[in-house]
């Protein structure tokens, strides 16, 4: 079967029906995206957050996490969509890990069943979409591995996503099973899935920082498919770097994720590019700053070292976003 086939198979006007409204792309006279945390889901972790000002989560949901899609119950479900309606909180996204070409093909099943039923959680909670990966084989060329995504995609996923009206986001991490890490992975990618309703990026700034490549620049080019976003900053330090290279002899480490305004991100210009285009979704803190606890969080529930570098985050986007 070739891609083309399977591209054409999907009826393309139906499945942009069945989509919700795109969350963005409207022109307001106020910019007012909605702007959030990411994290595990507990109570106490929304109550904080509404508490703080977000009105936005994106909740992790692997199968380690407290929204573990195989084992959550219907009446779990319901008490999380309580707590939700409670604090006004809305749910952009979930966050599932994936590896959806692994050459072993019991591991490739296991987590494609488990990407499913988050697709189908996703949909109960009122969640439009899961951040994810797109899968890699390294032991294969790079075009057939994107035939490969897409033929997966076609029949594993896109008939839940069709179902529960979940659409399905690259987040640009380079340490995942993914080709969607660059731009040379975007085009490609999205060549090859068309007019597709259900796949777009996720994007997060910081990832392409530390590949050095352009963040402003990579999101000008690809912001009509940008459904979500991270707000990371990414630190180069460079003494490190002018001592060692990217490879350094002695591993030391030569970049560090911050929290916004803490590296080299150019957070005016960023924002300038989505506010240009009119996006209304959710932008939100992905806190994985050391100097905020990020190395030590046992979680689920947000430490307060956590907290506070979600807090310090808030008042430096503050400016940017009301």
């Amino acid at each position: 079967m070739t891609r083309r086939t399977l591209i054409g198979s999907i009826g393309a006007a139906a499945s942009l029906a069945a989509q919700p409204p795109r969350p963005h792309r409207q022109v307001h006279k106020e910019w007012k995206p909605l702007l959030g945390v990411l994290g595990p889901y507990t109570p106490g972790n929304v109550e904080w957050a509404k508490a703080q000002g977000f009105n936005n989560m994106i909740l992790g949901s692997s199968p380690r996490s407290t929204l573990n899609a195989l084992s959550i119950s219907d009446n779990e479900i319901a008490d999380v969509k309580a707590t939700l309606a409670k604090h006004q909180m809305h749910v952009s996204a979930l966050q599932v890990g994936a590896d959806s070409i692994n050459p072993d093909l019991a591991r490739r099943d296991r987590s494609n069943q488990y990407f499913v039923k988050a697709i189908e959680l996703a949909g109960k909670l009122g969640a439009p979409y899961i951040g994810t990966q797109s899968g890699r084989d390294p032991a294969k060329p790079f075009e057939q591995q994107i035939d490969e995504i897409v033929r997966v995609y076609h029949e594993k996923f896109f008939p839940a996503c069709e179902q529960h009206k979940v659409r399905i986001l690259w987040e640009p991490y380079p340490e995942a099973p993914n080709l969607a890490t660059s731009p040379v992975g975007f085009a490609a990618l999205f060549k090859a899935f068309g007019d597709s309703p259900y796949v777009g990026l996720q994007y997060d700034p910081s990832h392409l920082v530390r590949q050095f490549m352009d963040p402003i620049q990579t999101a000008r080019d690809f912001v009509d498919k940008i459904y979500d976003v991270h707000l990371k900053d990414t630190e180069i330090l460079w003494p490190v770097v002018r001592a060692g290279g990217i490879n350094p002899v002695n591993r030391a480490r030569w970049w560090r994720y911050r929290i916004p305004g803490m590296g080299s991100i150019n957070w005016r210009e960023f924002f300038s590019v989505l506010q240009d285009v009119g996006y209304t979704g959710a932008m939100s803190v992905e806190q994985e700053d050391p100097l905020y606890g990020a190395d030590n969080n046992p979680g689920p529930d947000f430490s307060e070292d956590f907290k506070t570098g979600f807090i310090m985050a808030k008042r430096y986007l503050s400016q940017y976003v009301p």
